[in-house]
């Protein structure tokens, strides 16, 4: 159980200061204040990236329509895969 260039005593001892600290009937409270604060992040990350999306939509020029019919000689021939 290695965390970057944390060991498993380093964490151990800042898990006990942790405790001493806060107590541990507050350590509930603030995992789960914690939490709710990791989950309104993300949800205003996908938020503004959703916003952004849509906006880029909106820039865009509409996407003009091509002839149902173009000429055979326009057209390549498609390559072949497989001789």
């Amino acid at each position: 159980m290695n965390f970057g260039n944390l060991g498993f005593m380093e964490i151990l001892l800042i898990l006990v200061v942790v405790l001493l600290l806060f107590g541990a009937r507050r350590l509930p409270e603030i995992g789960a204040s914690f939490g709710k604060s990791i989950k309104e992040f993300k949800k205003g990350l996908s938020d503004v990236d959703r916003t952004l999306q849509e906006e880029s939509r909106q820039s865009l020029p509409p996407r003009q329509a091509e002839p149902l019919h173009q000429d055979e000689e326009a057209r390549p021939e498609p390559k072949r895969l497989l001789s």
